[in-house]
């Protein structure tokens, strides 16, 4: 629940200064006890997104939100992805040339992340000129690392269902992207390219000037995929806690930029294969 009303404050459905629906109303949505709407209320208040979190009052989108900077450097705190991800990549979008590139196991959290800076273009407060989005992902001709049956006999559910799950996100984020081709006159373009094994972290490239950083932590949990109930090792990747890292901050930072950067190009050019979104 929370990430879902973390999602429309963050593109725009809720907006600064806005008053959020009754708890009431939240709990009839989202079919869950008051007491679960309380929690995440206080979560985004915690991550500064809600004021006025109270039994009484509906809450308060935070005015200032579009007017917040996101912290950077070695004195940011790293945050989980859901929280750190779209502030940056919207103020990324800032830029007349954005310049976006990803590695994870799926668009999920890139998907999300475009929310925000999307609705400000579609809203007139934002327009770059130009826009470059780079994507690796896993292939789907590979045995992955994760998820994973825990029993051998459910593997091939298993790899239909991401294959389906990697493939429709990421063809709303393309579909999302050119977009903007026609209704605003952006030059867009979108590639995906399919790696030869499972990534075990995550890496965000924002206008060759910042990395954002995180390990895939794999645990056993259960899941329904083909309406049977199956035991899987995966990884919650919207909940990987990103390490943000900054050219210009100091040498640490500026080394691991210009490093990630290298390696992403070099997986790009080299072992890295086209891919298709078929299906």
């Amino acid at each position: 629940m929370a990430d879902e009303l973390r999602t429309r404050i963050r593109s725009g459905v809720l907006r600064p200064g806005e008053r959020m629906p009754t708890q009431a109303k939240l709990a009839d949505e989202f079919g869950v006890e008051r007491g679960a709407v309380r929690q995440a209320l206080r979560i985004l208040q915690a991550e500064r997104l809600l004021t006025g979190v109270s039994k009484g009052s509906p809450a308060t989108v935070a005015p200032d939100l579009g007017l917040r900077p996101v912290a950077s450097g070695p004195q940011a705190p790293p945050l989980p992805t859901t929280v750190a991800l779209a502030p940056r990549i919207a103020q990324a979008f800032a830029a007349p040339h954005v310049e976006i590139e990803a590695l994870s196991l799926t668009a999920i959290s890139l998907n999300l992340a475009l929310g925000e800076p999307l609705g400000r273009i579609h809203a007139g407060q934002l327009k770059p000129a130009k826009i470059d989005v780079r994507v690796l992902l896993p292939s789907n001709d590979i045995p992955l690392a994760f998820p994973s049956p825990v029993h051998a006999s459910a593997a091939d559910a298993l790899h239909r269902r991401w294959v389906a799950q990697r493939n429709a996100q990421g063809q709303v984020l393309r579909h999302n992207l050119l977009a903007l081709r026609s209704t605003h006159g952006i030059d867009v373009h979108v590639s995906f390219r399919a790696l030869p094994f499972t990534p075990p972290v995550k890496l965000y490239l924002l206008n060759g000037a910042e990395a954002l950083f995180a390990y895939y932590t794999v645990s056993r949990r259960a899941a329904e995929v083909d309406e049977e109930h199956l035991e899987m090792y995966d990884a919650e990747g919207t909940r990987s806690v990103l390490f943000p890292f900054e050219q210009g901050t100091g040498l640490r930072d500026t080394t691991f930029v210009e490093q990630s950067q290298l390696w992403f190009d070099a997986l790009w050019r080299t072992i890295s294969t086209d891919l298709v979104l078929t299906g």
